[in-house]
């Protein structure tokens, strides 16, 4: 069975950067297409990011494209989400998942989440 365990989190002001690992166990996250996906206090689930399996194709929610760039390194059996610039709306816990649909909205297996606070 695939476990996923998100790292990274933290408290960062606005501007500042932070890049979460989703590092995946039990079997190789090569054969998936991965996507992180974050949940504001108050708000519902959003897509945030996902990447295909082999990496060829990327998408991004709105509110974060040219700031956030997601990368795999299948030998580590890890995915990244690099983020900049960020800003307090992005505040929330951001979870991984695997497989995803190709429209970035659900997946089968969840991590737990790690907590992004951005604020000063």
């Amino acid at each position: 069975q695939l476990k996923l365990v998100e790292s990274g989190g933290g408290l960062v002001q606005p501007g500042g950067s932070l890049r979460l690992s989703c590092a995946a166990s039990g079997i190789a996250l090569d054969y998936y297409a991965v996507g992180w996906f974050r949940q504001a206090p108050g708000k519902e689930r959003e897509g945030v990011s996902c990447i295909s399996k082999g990496g060829g194709i990327s998408t991004y929610a709105d509110s974060v494209k040219g700031r956030f760039i997601i990368s795999r390194d299948d030998a580590e059996n890890t995915v990244y989400l690099q983020m900049d610039s960020l800003k307090p709306e992005d505040t929330g816990v951001y979870m991984c998942a695997a497989p995803v649909d190709e429209n970035c909205l659900r997946g089968d297996y969840w991590g737990k989440g790690t907590l992004v606070t951005v604020s000063s």
